[in-house]
């Protein structure tokens, strides 16, 4: 075992019981049934914790779902809380309100490793400014990575070489896609039964969203953007949604959506690609293995990533939502506010750092690293792994593909080589291949397409009471318009916005937005 000089990296002597909660969802389940002697409580990174740092983790309480969920919402409104709990965005604003948690501003700076400082600022110091709440870090951020959030057109290619026609270069050539997969039946089937673009009842979702389809119209409904005037403005009561969403309208009444899409999700609409009925999404680079699912009763499906496109001949702007929404807050009592920031490092150290065991601490194939309950990552570790493939292709010398790039590559050759693992390196493949989803994402960084959101501070007070409320109006107006309201609705829904909430956000927004600007 190897152990460390530096003081984030040290070991208590004698060791320290550190209490969390933790969700014990179907996922952590079944991966613990595939890793013989491990379990929730004692396994390969609690074991890890225990012999290099001397913490030994303990849990309160394990719960599923919406009884984690209810759980956590009685434990943070009682006061009853671990030494160490993770809390989205607005529980860590109460916590801070209650003072139930202490400062982590010193502590940071003093125990986290170079690494560790290194891996949590790769995309700026949003994510910081996330937990900082009155001018003080309330907790560590588990840094989310934004650029992920980049979307693609996903498009199946061998409808497109039935029909005779192009990859899209415009969102005129779009709706000339949809059209025709919707009309010139393009399984051949003699059945008025495809449609041309998948849309879930979420319309924000990462995969079968509308959000990068709107974006075709210079419109952003779910980031805060900068305006000509160096304001915050919220993208969803901006002009540029209104026709937006009278395109997506003209694309419903013309049977180009499902008309059920307002009563589908994810799962639903994916029965549906599945099916054979779909032949185009916009989705994250994961969207690969949904569109992976036409194989199974179509095995020569065919589906690729293509750039996002705009109405004109200018490269349009891919909004990337902020992705921090989890925190580590340490309770206000505890002795040791500095263990969370050691199991920060040393769980980044066995993946990432220079004593690194990939196979061991990270994946074996199986996802060995959910079973931390401190799980941050690189943000850009993806992209890096796409650049290390890219490289390693350009060279024609693999044998210096690490650890997740030489995972990756070895599920991309089973694909090509026609293995009995083909159809799981069929994903891979479309995602991190020489003209796969990546190589998209590349390009977008590259043109300085990539539009990051303009507010990544704490929650407002306004947030936390009524951001709900005006999520819910705005997602049953925009349905509601594209199922065949008037477009007027819309105006009425900005003034509904704004009345009921949405001006002193973004009041709030701004004086955050200038305190940040002008410290």
């Amino acid at each position: 075992m190897v152990f460390y000089d530096e003081p984030g990296l040290g070991r208590y002597d004698p060791p320290i019981d550190v209490t969390f909660v933790r969700e014990n969802g179907t996922g952590l389940e079944n991966l613990i049934r595939e890793l013989p002697g491990q379990s929730v409580e004692d396994n390969t990174w609690s074991r890890l914790y225990e012999e290099v740092l001397g913490i030994r983790i303990q849990y309160d309480w394990l719960a599923k779902g919406d009884l984690y969920q209810q759980k956590l919402g009685v434990a943070i409104a009682s006061g009853d809380i671990p030494d160490i709990m993770k809390v989205n965005a607005q529980q860590l604003r109460l916590l801070t309100n209650a003072g139930l948690i202490q400062e982590m501003t010193d502590t940071y700076e003093k125990y986290a490793t170079p690494l560790t400082k290194r891996i949590l600022s790769q995309e700026g110091m949003g994510p910081f400014d996330s937990a900082t709440i009155d001018g003080k870090l309330m907790a560590i951020p588990e840094t989310g990575a934004s650029i992920e959030g980049a979307q693609f057109i996903w498009i199946r290619t061998d409808w497109l070489e039935q029909l005779g026609m192009q990859p899209p270069r415009t969102m005129d050539d779009l709706h000339a896609i949809s059209k025709a997969f919707t009309e010139q039946d393009p399984d051949q089937n003699g059945k008025n039964d495809t449609y041309g673009l998948a849309v879930t009842q979420y319309l924000w979702d990462p995969v079968m969203g509308v959000m990068d389809f709107m974006a075709g119209y210079g419109a952003y409904p779910k980031i805060w953007l900068k305006d000509d005037k160096g304001k915050l403005v919220y993208g969803g009561v901006q002009p540029e949604v209104k026709t937006a969403l009278l395109a997506l309208q003209d694309m419903y009444k013309n049977g180009q959506l499902d008309p059920e899409f307002g009563l589908k999700n994810g799962d639903k609409v994916k029965e549906m690609l599945a099916s054979g009925k779909l032949g185009m999404f916009y989705g994250e680079q994961w969207g690969a293995f949904v569109a992976q699912a036409s194989r199974g009763l179509y095995p020569n499906s065919e589906w690729k990533a293509f750039p996002i496109v705009s109405e004109g001949v200018e490269k349009p702007k891919v909004p990337l939502r902020f992705s921090t929404y989890q925190f580590f807050a340490v309770r206000k009592d505890f002795p040791h506010p500095e263990a969370v920031v050691k199991m920060f490092n040393l769980h980044l150290e066995k993946n990432w750092g220079e004593t690194a065991e990939y196979e061991t601490y990270y994946s074996n194939p199986f996802p060995v690293w959910q079973l931390s309950p401190i799980t941050p990552y690189p943000g850009r570790k993806n992209l890096d792994a796409f650049l290390e493939l890219k490289e390693a292709r350009r060279t024609g010398d693999f044998s210096m593909l690490r650890d997740e790039a030489k995972a990756i590559q070895k599920n991309i050759e089973a694909y090509l080589s026609g293995s009995s693992n083909k159809d799981t390196g069929w994903g891979w493949e479309k995602a991190y291949g020489p003209d796969g989803a990546f190589a998209i994402l590349d390009q977008y960084e590259r043109n300085g397409q990539l539009l990051f959101e303009g507010f990544v501070g704490a929650p407002t007070d306004t947030m936390i009471d009524k951001q709900a409320v005006l999520d819910e109006l705005q997602l049953e107006t925009y349905i509601n318009i594209i199922l065949g309201r008037p477009v007027e609705d819309f105006d009425r829904f900005i003034k509904e916005w704004s009345d009921l909430g949405g001006d002193e956000m973004t009041a709030e927004v701004n004086q955050w937005f200038a305190e940040k600007n002008n410290p």
